[in-house]
């Protein structure tokens, strides 16, 4: 497995950049001091890793490691010359930024983590969790401005991995706390590790299983559609008290919400909630039937699939055309916030809350931070196909976990008493389950009609 200060150099022959065809004249030289990375120098000079690579053909050679004392050649920058950021043995830069993004408040510490995730190119797994990895070397930089500095190393681990080898290599046992696995198979194992070795261990995407309830180390941030759905209900019943609920059915065969409403009608029920049926099928005059004229009329589809969403908006078009004084607020689904550049004025004409763990929001100035900063360090975009966007997802996670670990060491929980960083795109908040801790976090991403979008959050 490869530690971090190769990763910079696998990270570019793997994810594949392109160098530039043309000879790259060298500007100068540099000797490799230790602990630098191939990432940091490039940085260091305002070059890209692509180019350094380029003039430095051993490089490419499968096999090579950076060692003290290398002469290194440096191209000429392509870019406009900025003031250089100075690289650090975590593979992180400082860089110059346009504003701050809000996070933690923390004494100066030193942080040692461990990422052990698919880093690589060989399918849609290592490149989403290459994206992931660098959010969290933005993270890295960003807590450096709080005092904190971060001792970062990774590790390559693919779905075939033995994990039990990768536990032996040097300095994982060292880490404060591990990010990691992507794959429930290695769950047990690296759990087992890190409650031996007293490490917070965080796994930051979707596995199976109950592990969390065995390590008191252990940090779920995975929600399960279950235990998400059951926080929906609980929490829409309270959100709209008072209001007449109205579930559409849609006939969709593909999708999994008649689930998410047999359950919500059940729970409407067993609180004697009056609610409506109705269908897309439906006629006008029985359409119109299942709406109270006295209440708000909360509307729910059985299905998050965007051709029951367009069938639906064309009903309530003409529905309210005629019946102006109708209150209508419409109930989504997180699926829906993929569509929200073609259908955000229906949103907001429908009062919509969309149930959701995070949320995009492309007009956020902590947003824009963060893509402009990632672009900058890595002269690409982040994966715009994406929701939620893995680089932000780690940023966020980055900033959360070394900040809350910083401020309150070992006895950090993440929970609401100790929520010490604003998120950018992914809030987290931990409660105990078992002997670990499970994120819990749950918002409404609220469209009001009048243009404004806020996040009502539980």
């Amino acid at each position: 497995m490869e530690r971090l200060r190769y990763f910079a150099m696998v990270l570019f022959l793997l994810v594949g950049m392109v160098a530039a065809a043309q000879t790259t004249r060298i500007r100068t030289q540099h000797k490799v001091a230790k602990g630098e990375t191939i990432f940091g120098i490039a940085k260091s000079y305002e070059v890209t890793m692509e180019d350094l690579i380029e003039v430095n053909p051993p490089m490419k050679e499968v096999g090579y490691e950076l060692k003290k004392g290398d002469i290194l050649n440096i191209p000429f920058s392509k870019k406009p010359q900025q003031p250089a950021g100075k690289a650090t043995a975590s593979g992180s830069a400082t860089v110059t930024t346009e504003k701050p993004v809000t996070t933690t408040v923390a004494g100066a510490k030193t942080v040692n983590v461990g990422v052990l995730l698919p880093l690589h190119d060989n399918d849609g797994d290592g490149r989403r969790m290459v994206e992931y990895y660098r959010g969290l070397l933005l993270a890295c930089d960003r807590v450096k401005k709080d005092g904190i500095t971060v001792d970062m190393h990774a590790w390559n681990v693919p779905i075939d991995a033995d994990i039990n080898q990768t536990l032996k290599e040097k300095d994982v046992d060292k880490c404060d706390i591990i990010i990691g696995p992507l794959y429930t198979k290695m769950v047990k194992p690296l759990a087992e590790f890190c409650q031996k070795n007293d490490i917070m261990m965080v796994i930051p995407f979707s596995i199976s299983g109950n592990d969390v309830e065995r390590y008191a180390n252990l940090f779920q941030v995975y929600q399960s559609n279950e235990d998400f759905d059951r926080a929906t209900i609980r929490n829409f019943v309270q959100q709209f008290s008072g209001c007449h609920p109205i579930i559409i059915d849609c006939a969709d065969q593909n999708s999994t919400k008649g689930s998410f409403t047999a359950a919500l009608r059940q729970e409407l029920d067993s609180r004697g909630i009056a609610y409506s049926l109705t269908s897309l099928k439906s006629e006008e005059k029985d359409f119109v039937r299942a709406f109270s004229l006295s209440k708000r009329n909360i509307v729910v589809l059985n299905t998050e699939h965007s051709p029951s969403v367009n069938a639906t908006l064309a009903k309530l078009n003409a529905l309210t055309a005629k019946n102006a004084d109708l209150q209508v607020s419409l109930f989504g689904y997180k699926e829906w916030l993929m569509y929200t550049k073609v259908y955000q004025d229906y949103y907001f004409k429908y009062d919509t809350y969309i149930p959701t763990y995070f949320y995009y929001n492309d007009q956020s100035a902590d947003t824009r931070w963060v893509e402009a900063n990632y672009r900058k360090w890595f002269d690409r975009e982040m994966d715009s196909d994406a929701l939620p966007r893995f680089a932000l997802t780690g940023f966020d996670h980055g900033c959360f976990f070394i900040g809350g670990f910083s401020q309150f060491g070992k006895s950090f929980n993440g929970g609401k008493g100790q929520m010490t960083y604003k998120a950018v795109q992914s809030p987290l908040r931990f409660k105990k389950i078992g002997l670990g801790q499970r994120n819990v976090n749950f918002m409404f991403v609220h469209y009001n009609p009048n243009r404004s979008i806020e996040s009502i959050n539980y």
